[in-house]
């Protein structure tokens, strides 16, 4: 698929998240119905500007964001439901009230033409480094980094001034 822009509907998706018993699936289209959602997608988690920049950018703006009616904030990435569980632990942003998503297969980077492999770093199927603003699975903004190394333009404050 090509990627998505503004405009575009959110695929109907099927992340996972650790539950009481173990992995649980999380139907995305559900998750957005109706809603005010901010999802920011990542190369991976305990990633070098994954964890020094882009998470705590929405740790910081999390409360600004929900001062202008966004209902939810949600961090996807290509690792599975186990690993995106401790990663938000350990950063603080579970507590901040940002949800993480398992895009263990790839299959939602994908499905939105944000798919990239960088072979020498080890990363094979992940996700390119973006934030959105969905209004009921339709995409209002989109920030999109040229590179994955980046977090400039979907960093949390500057995805926050633009709403």
């Amino acid at each position: 698929m090509s990627e998505i822009t503004v405009g575009s509907k959110l695929p109907e998706a099927k992340l996972l998240v650790v539950g009481a018993n173990g992995p649980e699936a999380v139907e995305l289209g559900e998750k957005l119905r109706g809603r005010k959602v901010v999802i920011f997608g990542l190369p991976g988690a305990y990633t070098g500007t994954c964890s020094t920049a882009h998470v705590p950018s929405f740790i910081r703006t999390a409360g600004k964001f929900a001062e202008k009616g966004v209902d939810e904030i949600i961090c996807i990435a290509v690792n599975d439901p186990f690993v995106m569980k401790a990663w938000g632990e350990a950063t603080g942003a579970t507590a901040a009230g940002i949800t993480f998503l398992s895009d263990a297969d790839g299959g939602f980077a994908k499905a939105v033409g944000l798919s990239f492999d960088a072979p020498p770093a080890g990363l094979f199927g992940r996700s390119k480094r973006y934030a959105l603003l969905a209004e009921d699975g339709v995409v209002k903004m989109l920030h999109l980094e040229a590179s994955p190394g980046q977090c400039e333009i979907s960093g949390g404050e500057t995805l926050l001034d633009a709403i």
